[in-house]
């Protein structure tokens, strides 16, 4: 989006860094070992192969025993690790010498234990230090490593970078490969998907500040962070809802509101996903190259609707979680049984109706980035990778890749950011994690519908259904994104934060007495109220 921080990668770096610093390296380049000298502080023992030399272990309970190093790292042969058997509190820290500017520390980490127990530290500055932190997130589902950084401002002479543990008895983090490097890494999106929330209005829905005041939950989510708005569009829905009159509506008060708007073409008259890809009733007796067309005309309404309201549109969705293709069976992207009388795989009418949303968006907003949505990374990114390379094949064009990750369902946090780091550098685009989630309670506050996730072995090893779990979730998926190597992670939507439980707002748009699968993952509690922890989770931070 416009108002973002772009980030790029240098060849040399496994870090992001800000396309001005990759610029600036560039133009160093005379003689290389100096460009990368200014740019790259040369730490003591980063891999910890010589134990703990040039480290330095502070313990304010004299537990310095809990930091030690272990056979086991990523790229390297040792690690550090800090745990103990009883409460403990350790910090691993290395001062050093650097230029004025923004840095960015950054260090492959998994942990386990104890919610919140680790942090990466960067401290920099001269008498008043400037200081930023992340907690390293929770990994224990399958020991996954992930890669984690975090900025700070020098004026110019020392930084500190520090891991640091205070956790209960048994909590564990493992750290290799630390660096520090010129530039700075930001969180970007910090999105929700604000679909739901004219529905819900109309039926009764009351939105309230964490104090209890009630409030307008679009500028209440605005106030605390939340810079994106994702608004989706169905073609002919029973209900009347998230049709072309809504959209530019919801999309006006976002832009109000100083979000970034996101507009998720789902192709249907109701929800697509992997299980459900239907086509729109009034397209169904087409031919594909007519089906086409009438996608690009919906696309290109939609859009003027929305530009009519005085609404700029930073992003587009050319269909939503689109790996069995979309309008089956034209667009399906799987073969069948033959004998079963269905066609096969139809890749090249879904290149062409990819390219009719894609040009029909660039007609009504030449700058707005359009997405293509897959889902089900727990497959495997070999399911990813066939199906971008069959549309880029066929030179579909698109500026972003839009990624679904539920960790309930999805993989690790250590799949996720393998997928952003290769799908970005195998297709040389930016990625979104357009769809993200997690309940603050099992409990249901409808108990007729039962929600998605209601019971503790569905949840994500380590993060507990908690508002503090909740928060937990979203800034890891947040910094896992952010920090996948290559530095073309953009930043993560909620999935309907707004999205309560309200009598006539249920899932089915053809049935009024469908209830709400999905109240207990809002950032909404079941008293109305805005959910602080997870708020304080949207907040923007400039150090970061």
């Amino acid at each position: 989006m416009r108002r973002r921080r772009v980030l790029t990668s240098l060849a040399v770096l496994a870090l992001a860094l800000p396309a001005g610093a990759a610029a600036a390296v560039t133009a160093e380049r005379a003689p290389r070992a100096e460009a990368v000298a200014r740019n790259v502080v040369a730490l003591t023992n980063p891999g910890f192969e010589n134990g703990l030399a040039g480290w330095t272990i502070t313990s304010p309970a004299g537990g310095a025993a809990a930091a030690k190093t272990e056979a086991g790292g990523t790229s390297s042969a040792n690690r550090l690790t800090h745990w103990a058997d009883r409460e403990f509190s350790v910090t691993t820290s290395q001062r050093v010498t650097v230029l004025s500017g923004w840095w960015t520390a950054g260090a492959m980490v998994r942990a386990g234990g104890g919610l919140g127990a680790t942090d990466l530290w960067l401290w920099c500055g001269n008498g008043r230090a400037e200081a930023a932190s992340t907690g390293v997130p929770m990994t224990e589902a399958d020991d996954s490593w992930v890669r984690l950084s975090v900025s700070a401002y020098s004026p110019g002479g020392t930084c500190t970078v520090s891991v640091a543990t205070d956790g209960p008895a048994g909590a564990w983090v493992n750290v290799d490969d630390v660096e520090l490097v010129r530039g700075q890494a930001t969180r970007g999106i910090r999105g929700g998907d604000l679909s739901g929330v004219a529905k819900n209005e109309d039926f009764g829905a009351v939105y309230r500040d964490a104090n209890g005041t009630v409030a307008d939950p679009v500028e209440l989510l605005a106030s605390k962070g939340m810079n994106l708005a994702r608004l989706k569009v169905w073609v002919d829905p029973a209900d009347g809802y998230n049709t072309a009159t809504q959209v530019a509506a919801m999309a006006r008060r976002a832009e109000t509101a100083g979000m970034a708007v996101m507009i998720d073409f789902h192709y249907s008259d109701r929800w697509t996903d992997p299980g459900a890809q239907g086509t729109p009733a009034a397209w169904a007796d087409a031919a594909p190259a007519e089906m086409a067309g009438l996608l690009a005309d919906h696309t290109r309404d939609v859009l003027t609707a929305v530009r009519d309201a005085g609404v700029s549109v930073d992003y587009v969705q050319i269909g939503n979680e689109i790996n069995p293709g979309m309008m089956w069976p034209h667009g399906q992207t799987w073969d069948v049984d033959p004998d079963d009388g269905v066609p096969g795989a139809q890749w090249d009418n879904l290149a062409r109706f990819l390219t009719a949303g894609h040009n029909a968006s660039k007609e009504v907003f030449p700058q707005a980035r359009t997405i293509l949505h897959l889902t089900n990374i727990n497959n495997g990114i070999g399911g990813l990778t066939w199906w971008f390379d069959e549309v880029t094949a066929r030179d579909v064009p698109f500026d972003l890749i839009g990624l679904s990750y539920y960790g309930y369902w999805h993989g690790s946090l250590g799949d996720l950011q393998h997928a952003i780091s290769t799908l970005s550098a195998r297709y040389q685009r930016d990625v979104v994690v357009v769809e993200t989630a997690y309940p603050f309670t099992l409990a249901d506050d409808a108990p007729a519908w039962e929600n998605v996730v209601n019971t503790s072995g569905e949840l994500v090893a380590g993060y507990p259904a908690t508002p503090a779990g909740q928060a937990a979730w979203f800034r890891a998926v947040q910094d896992v994104t952010a920090a996948a190597p290559g530095g073309r992670g953009l930043g993560v939507v909620w999935w309907e934060p707004a999205w309560t439980a309200v009598a006539g707002n249920g899932w089915d748009p053809e049935d009024p007495s469908s209830g709400n699968a999905w109240e207990n993952q809002a950032m909404f509690g079941f008293d109305d109220r805005l959910l602080p922890q997870v708020a304080a989770e949207l907040a923007p931070d400039p150090t970061r």
